[in-house]
């Protein structure tokens, strides 16, 4: 339980706080009342003296805060003058047309009334001059060098042990650090007795660890219960599910800091644990005491680890605002400066807003400056081809068959792009079979027509091989020279390709990111195509585009047409919406768990017939948090017990790429008919012959996973079934399964998954969602989306090239973020 001195130091720091900002009763939610309700239980007296401390005008509460801040100083030090109230100079700001100080935050006044002045006091003794304060930790750390934007994590000393965890999170530059925002924010300023929650309502609380156990009360289930003590004295018992790693994390006697929802049981209460740290319990905590921020983090890092690397990043950082004053002044924003303050370490609501409404505009102002340069008013050429349509037809003529006509329209339109001056940026969506692969191969033909080279990069070793098979049956007899880099090569396969790479004896390299990994030069590399690019970071792709190539990337993953458009930014998109005639539509049907018997007696009867069938698991291995789904291993055991006669083989993510190529190799050459699989068939695997899919535990998966999946089977003119076994029969769950059995085209997929899980989620489909877009929600947004553009188009029609030396941090920053998600260069 805290002692005397803790609940001291705990209730001065926000009545300190709310006389510096001058006793508006805004400081905790629920005002100074509340505070002494939770907190000053131990001082009658600060609680009498702050008596109705609302209904009191400004001066009688800044009379009776500095009273109160008396009584809760130490003995030897009661004396001492409580903190007084200064006005804060007003900031000055570089400015496009001279300097101007920065706007005042939002409702807050210019000035308060002046008071009338006391009568003169006889004079007084000198006070003994105060004591410096002690330098806290903190304090010692924001001492050190400065750091600059793009200086890497890894290179600053202060951070280079926690390095692989920032990484781990995509944090590798201090920019990166200060733009990874909280996902939410809980006001800590006053911890709140317990015996206030509500059944069911969520909620923090601060306590001491008092003990812990771990049990299990059904197989698959784990309980991990502890029991914490608040402030108050009262008591809560706290409860992990299936998250037997936490108990090693809890120490008896540490203090924690509990939030996730509460159930009742008469006068016992429970908290169902969502998150929870351990207290700081320094001087300069920043987990406590104030408002704080919540970060997306990753098993191994901690909220108080993000923290002062931020807290370290805010304030040690020299980043010029790349809007001036004048600017600032003119939409009402505040600092940038003050913006990344608030954001992460706020004063009080009024603080957050602010940060939030300058960075948000900072979003969209920045995305619309992407868009005007990448448009008509884009001043970057990029490469330039003939693209004859003869030389189309010519190609058409080696293929085993004809292209659709939703082929030749997507090929008019990359042809329309390599004839222009600008560089190329396209996305091509289509559906799992749709025949993206021979429309790539054509464009890189085009290219090659030219002198130009080509390169496709794909994510996976066996989706690379696979690429490499069809562009030598495409390309070899028109006389291009493909090659391969992959991971897997030999040193010297890899020395010759790169050799003949960079002295131009290959027109095109496929690859996985050895492409851009092991040292290739490419002698005159004209097109790049992208194969399901989100699997990429962004410094694997922007290292293959780095001398502005035509761009082209291919994804079969189904995202609506309007969030594409949004999602992908700066491409032009095209669809390829017609499958080859002859396709067979795959029959998918939703099962029960205890129908699976009936399920794998159905692909026996298949692979009597001599096809061959799949059966994918989300697991690799047994894992105790996750008993009741089916663990791949554990899957092919028990199905070689089920049916003796299949030849089962096992593939996953954990293998080696020599491993994983020598068992699809076997599988398609039918040494085994039965292949049970992770996720790592979802992308590109093609076996004509396998006619039969079974999921484990679909509700686990997205649907466009699910989707993806499914294209495994029905390649070719056998008709193909998919059967999805659910291990959670909800009605939610039918629900998101009966689109997938109903559909099985890839768009109508999409545009229902949007209907039911709403466009928030839906963003999931990329790494990012939106990649410009943090803050922004492009529905509710239309105003500052307008003022956005509005100032866009001045900047740019007074400084098409950004090259105004006021202008420099505006176009350095926008640069930087262009790079994180564009496939052009903008300036």
């Amino acid at each position: 339980m805290a002692n005397v001195q803790d609940m001291r130091e705990r209730l001065r720091r926000p009545l300190e706080h709310e006389l510096r900002t001058g006793c508006a009763n805004r400081t905790v939610s629920g005002g100074i009342e509340k505070l002494l309700e939770h907190l000053a239980m131990p001082f009658p007296q600060v609680r009498e003296t702050l008596r109705d401390y609302a209904n009191l005008s400004p001066e009688r509460r800044e009379e009776k805060l500095r009273a109160a801040l008396v009584l809760l100083a130490p003995e030897h030090a009661r004396a001492a003058k409580a903190p007084t109230r200064s006005a804060p100079e007003p900031s000055v700001t570089p400015s496009l047309f001279g300097d101007v100080p920065a706007p005042r935050p939002p409702g807050r006044p210019a000035s308060r009334p002046a008071r009338p002045s006391p009568a003169p006091a006889a004079p007084a003794a000198p006070a003994p001059a105060a004591a410096s304060p002690a330098r806290t930790a903190l304090d010692e750390l924001l001492s050190g060098p400065r750091w600059t934007l793009d200086q890497a994590v890894a290179d600053i000393p202060e951070l280079r042990s926690g390095a692989r965890k920032l990484h781990a999170l995509g944090l590798r530059t201090v920019r990166d650090v200060l733009h990874h925002y909280p996902r939410r924010h809980e006001d800590r300023r006053v911890m709140p007795n317990i015996r206030a929650a509500e059944d069911g309502q969520k909620f923090t609380v601060l306590g001491t660890l008092i003990s812990k156990a771990r049990r299990s009360p059904k197989p698959g289930m784990t309980l991990t219960e502890a029991v914490i003590e608040d402030s108050f004295g009262q008591r809560v018992k706290c409860t992990w599910f299936n998250q037997p790693w936490v108990e090693r994390q809890l120490r008896e006697g540490a203090r924690l800091i509990v939030t996730g929802r509460v159930k009742r049981f008469g006068s016992t209460v429970q908290v169902s644990v969502e998150t929870f740290e351990s207290e700081d319990q320094s001087k300069d905590s920043l987990s406590t005491g104030r408002i704080i921020g919540v970060y997306d983090t990753k098993d191994g890092t901690s909220q108080d680890f993000l923290r002062k690397v931020t807290y370290l990043a805010v304030h040690r950082t020299d980043y010029p605002d790349h809007l001036s004053s004048t600017i600032c002044a003119r939409w009402s924003l505040t600092t940038l400066k003050d913006a990344l303050l608030g954001m992460h370490f706020p004063e009080d609501e009024a603080h957050l807003t602010r940060a939030m409404e300058r960075l948000r505009f900072d979003e969209y102002l920045f995305l619309e400056l992407r868009i005007l340069l990448q448009g008509e008013q884009g001043v970057l050429l990029g490469k330039r081809f003939h693209a004859r349509e003869e030389d189309i037809d010519r190609f058409e003529r080696t293929l085993p068959f004809k292209f659709t006509g939703a082929q030749r329209r997507v090929l008019s339109e990359i042809a329309r792009d390599m004839r222009d001056e600008r560089q190329m940026a396209r996305l091509v969506q289509g559906d799992v079979g749709s025949g993206k692969t021979a429309v790539a191969a054509c464009a890189v033909y085009l290219a090659t027509r030219d002198g130009y080279q080509g390169a496709l990069m794909a994510p996976t070793e066996i989706l690379a091989r696979q690429h490499y098979a069809n562009l030598q049956n495409y390309l070899y007899p028109l006389g291009v020279r493909v090659g391969l880099m992959i991971g897997a090569l030999t040193p010297r396969q890899k020395a010759a390709t790169i050799f003949a790479a960079e002295h131009g004896e290959l027109d095109v390299i496929v690859g996985t990111q050895a492409l851009i990994q092991d040292g290739v030069i490419f002698n005159n590399l004209g097109i790049a195509v992208v194969d399901e690019e989100h699997r990429f970071g962004v410094q694997q792709r922007r290292s293959l585009l780095k001398n502005r190539p035509d761009v082209l990337v291919m994804s079969a993953t189904p995202i609506p047409r309007s969030l594409a458009l949004t999602a992908y930014g700066d491409l032009e998109l095209s669809i390829i919406d017609e499958l080859p005639p002859g396709r067979t539509p795959i029959e998918t049907k939703m099962i029960a768990d205890h129908h699976r018997a009936q399920a794998y007696a159905f692909v026996m009867t298949q692979l009597n017939e001599g096809r061959q069938a799949y059966v994918v698991a989300s697991l690799i291995e047994e894992n105790e948090t996750l008993a009741d789904l089916r663990a791949a291993t554990d899957l092919a055991e028990e199905i070689r017990t089920l049916l003796p006669d299949a030849r089962v083989a096992l593939l996953h993510g954990k293998m080696s790429a020599q491993e994983k190529d020598a068992i699809m190799a076997s599988f398609k050459a039918l040494e085994f008919n039965l292949l049970v699989s992770t996720t790592v068939i979802e992308v590109g695997v093609d076996v004509p012959n396998s006619t039969v899919m079974i999921i484990e535990n679909a509700e686990r998966f997205g649907l466009a996973q699910l989707h993806q999946l499914r294209g495994r089977v029905g390649r070719g003119a056998l008709q193909s079934y998919c059967i999805l076994v659910a291990g959670d029969t909800s009605a939610k769950t039918k629900k998101r399964l009966k689109v997938i059995e109903n559909s099985t085209d890839g768009f109508v997929i999409a545009e229902a998954d949007l209907k039911i899980r709403g466009p928030g989620e839906i963003r999931g489909t990329r790494q990012s969602g939106i990649p410009d877009l943090k803050l922004g929600d492009i529905v509710s947004d239309a105003e500052v989306i307008e003022q956005a553009r509005d100032l866009a188009k001045a900047i740019l029609s007074s400084d098409a090239t950004l090259e105004h030396p006021k202008l420099l941090p505006l176009k350095t920053e926008l640069q930087s973020r262009a790079a994180q998600v564009a496939y052009r260069d903008v300036i």
